[in-house]
């Protein structure tokens, strides 16, 4: 599946209905608004109708806490844990926190500079060994800011494709990036980079002695009493942990194959909405560390991101909190300081929006307006294929661009090739080659769908196919690198005329 070309587009699929919880602008007349200022009696039902409308329209599956003052005031899990075993998810239900982590790790930085045994203005090559030239101007500070300038191997272009399927061992897969030139001067830019992160599980461990997975567990997880979170990176079984789920349409599918172990300072963590509740208490009680240290964290907003924080402004009220999306996981934590609200969504499922369901209940509890999930154009276009067939989708795909002319979601070939991707990553060929056909047919000039042919053809066999599609992509996008990568896959080099 061409994982890198859909982060690329992620923004834009919004438009086509095809990632979010939230549905687009052009679609807004048929939504329902809810209530203006729940009184405190109809809060449960209003949390419970959203939610359900987030499982039936939008991919929701996983649990959610809603706290004031450290007292729930809604607690309750929707969904399956695991499909295949029609386990329900409960509120003991461990998730995989992804880039939830972050601020896990930075507080463990942040404990070590009140005990002086670093500072975060410290040069991060003091404690990293065999430092590459280009590493050696950047500090701690840079690191926790993701403004080191340092790539993130994520983005690497064979990531999504073969590099997440191997083994890696204590930051491995962040000193892949050691030639790998600056994307910028450190200090001058930012970029989310889970190098940075990684890097600084590394000086944990360098600094402490101790593993990382040790430094979680003896200075977080197990003096709160957070007994259901832990550090897991390998194949191990967590006992009562959910199962990540990608989807197709409203259909429930297996994530692809993916190795856990490039995971260190940047993920890696799995709880449950109770155990990150505790956490968040103890951030008011200056029990992990003292008050001047938090405020360190979070007085730089420049970059909406502090020290492993990010800060954002949401129904007119500060928020701070971190998403943690992979691996079939959507999750945030959504820290509203000064009301001392708390809203925690952690979900097995790729498709849901965390971030849209944290901010409406959040919009529910605080009397703002909000909207109820409709289901997006993809999810129908796929769904519509599922029950009975491609012709019978581009004839509702025919429907919907007539009923909505000047959608941005019809004048680009987005949502029709990352259907086509989405049927490919199944595998459903068939069923894809015909969505990349019928996207040339409304967009012939769509580098992507030639793309999404060529790996087709290849899967198939048919070298020469892919080449030629390849090869056509890249006559028509010069800049296409997926293009380049495929070609390279099969042993072609990139055509003269193309360069």
């Amino acid at each position: 599946m061409r994982r890198v070309w859909l982060t690329a587009v992620a923004a834009a699929a919004v438009l086509s209905g095809g990632f979010a919880a939230s549905p687009s602008f052009a679609e807004a007349h048929s939504q329902q608004s809810g209530p203006a200022a729940p009184a405190p009696g109809a809060l449960d039902a209003a949390f419970d109708a959203y939610l359900r409308a987030s499982v039936a329209n939008a991919g929701f599956s996983g649990t959610v806490l809603v706290a004031r003052d450290g007292a729930p005031v809604f607690r309750r899990s929707y969904g399956l844990a695991h499909q295949e075993l029609a386990a329900p998810n409960t509120d003991e239900t461990a998730y995989d926190l992804a880039s939830i982590t972050k601020p896990f790790t930075a507080l463990l930085i942040m404990m070590m500079q009140e005990e002086g045994r670093l500072n975060v203005t410290d040069l991060a090559c003091t404690w990293l060994t065999d430092c590459p030239e280009a590493w050696r101007a950047i500090t701690i500070q840079q690191l926790l800011t993701h403004t080191s300038g340092i790539e993130s191997y994520s983005r690497l272009p064979d990531w999504d494709e073969t590099l997440d399927t191997r083994l890696f061992w204590r930051g491995g897969a962040a000193m892949m990036m050691r030639d790998h030139p600056l994307r910028f001067t450190p200090g001058t830019d930012w970029r989310y980079s889970n190098t940075g992160f990684d890097l600084l599980g590394l000086i944990v461990e360098r600094v402490s002695g101790k593993t990382l997975p040790e430094m979680y567990r003896d200075r977080i997880l197990s003096p709160l009493g957070m007994d259901r979170s832990g550090f897991h990176t390998s194949r191990m079984v967590v006992p009562g942990a959910a199962t990540g789920y990608y989807s197709l349409g409203s259909t429930f599918i297996n994530k692809t194959p993916q190795s856990s172990s490039s995971a260190y300072g940047a993920s890696g963590l799995f709880s449950t909405v109770d155990d990150l509740l505790k956490w968040d208490q103890a951030l008011y009680s200056n029990r992990l560390v003292s008050a001047a240290s938090y405020e360190q964290m979070i007085a730089d907003a420049s970059n909406e991101y502090g020290f492993g924080w990010e800060m954002r402004t949401w129904l007119g009220r500060r928020q701070i909190g971190h998403a943690g999306s992979g691996g079939g996981f959507s999750n945030l934590i959504a820290r509203f300081i000064d009301d001392r609200l708390t809203v925690i969504v952690l979900s097995n499922s790729d498709e849901a929006s965390a971030n849209t369901v944290a901010r409406d209940l959040a919009a529910i509890y605080f009397g703002e307006e909000y909207r109820l999930p409709v289901k997006g154009r993809k999810a129908r276009f796929l769904d519509a294929i599922q029950a009975d067939g491609p012709e019978a989708a581009i004839q509702l795909y025919r429907e919907m661009k007539a009923a909505e002319p000047e959608a941005d979601a019809f004048k680009t070939d987005e949502l029709l090739v990352t259907a086509g991707y989405d049927l490919h990553g199944v595998p459903m060929m068939d069923e894809a080659r015909r969505v990349f056909e019928f996207a040339l047919e409304e967009f012939p000039r769509s580098a992507y769908s030639h793309d999404g042919l060529a790996d087709i053809a290849a899967a198939e066999g048919d070298r020469a196919a892919a080449v030629r599609h390849f090869e056509t992509s890249l006559a028509i996008d010069p800049t296409n690198e997926y293009a380049v990568k495929g070609l390279e896959r099969l042993g072609e080099p990139r055509p003269r005329e193309a360069d």
